[in-house]
């Protein structure tokens, strides 16, 4: 129920009652537990730009009905309550666009209980910020960008971490960090117009820090594509690290629970304060 108040709370804010919009794309994956389908799509005029994301399904029956690099025509539909996909039409087979993930050669993925490299990202105030300079305390790590769009992806990630922030916020020992991976777009003088820090949730802008951000979303087994090409796409995790760096606890997507996590903070902070 509080995710669904959240929602509807940050739908009334944008304004959005009830909006269906014309989407063509091409599926990359099928997600059957999920019930969606992982889309690059066209550009959506007047809602988002061409990028790759997940589409919850109105109807489980697609999951069935199509395949993998099938061009789509469907409708999408936000409104106070939640977003779906729907009637879709099968025309063709897409093109499925090249994902360059290199980086990942030099950095991979870490394992539970290896430490992250230090990084440097800019805060809202263009101040230089090491990932050392919070060494000492737990840090829960989620990656956004400001142009996403739809409610119930960048956006809700960013109340999840403001729930756990006020839940947190008379510990000492741990610190909410908001980083965009959008170095191109995200400079810190846009970024504060649409967000503001507490005393221990920061958002941080990766621009003019390519190779940071590339490590550390590397690191943390974040994929996001498409930055320079103005055609973004990418996945979701947020992940705990602990005053030494090391990776603790990864939380996947966006279908983690605010109490749910709560308490697995809770759990992780009181083993190591013992």
């Amino acid at each position: 129920m509080k995710y669904q108040y959240i929602l509807f709370i940050l739908l009334i804010t944008l304004g959005c009652t009830k909006k269906i919009y014309n989407i063509k794309g091409t599926i990359l994956e099928i997600r059957a537990s999920e019930k969606e389908f992982l889309i690059h799509h066209d550009e959506i005029p007047g809602f988002m730009m061409a990028m790759t994301m997940p589409f919850k399904l109105k109807d489980a029956n697609d999951l069935k009905n199509y395949n993998i690099g099938d061009s789509v025509h469907f409708k999408f539909l936000v409104n106070n309550e939640n977003a779906f996909a729907y009637d879709f039409n099968k025309k063709g087979l897409g093109t499925i666009p090249e994902i360059n993930n290199s980086y990942d050669d030099e950095y991979l993925p870490l394992n539970i209980g290896e430490i992250f490299n230090d990084v440097s990202f800019l805060d809202l105030d263009s101040n230089n910020v090491k990932l050392s300079d919070s060494d000492g305390k737990f840090r829960l790590i989620s990656f956004i960008f400001s142009r996403c769009p739809m409610p119930n992806m960048c956006p809700a990630l960013v109340f999840k971490n403001k729930f756990l922030s006020e839940t947190f916020m008379n510990n000492e020992n741990i610190d909410f960090f908001l980083i965009s991976f959008d170095y191109m777009y995200d400079t810190p003088t846009l970024m504060s117009l649409h967000y503001s820090n507490t005393s221990n949730m920061k958002f941080l802008s990766s621009y003019g820090h390519l190779n940071d951000i590339f490590t550390l979303a590397s690191q943390a087994n974040v994929s996001f594509w498409g930055v320079d090409e103005n055609d973004i796409g990418h996945t979701l995790r947020t992940v705990l690290i602990d005053p030494e760096r090391r990776l603790m606890k990864a939380f996947e997507g966006l279908d983690w629970k605010e109490e749910k996590a709560k308490k697995d903070i809770k759990d992780i902070l009181k083993v190591y304060n013992n």
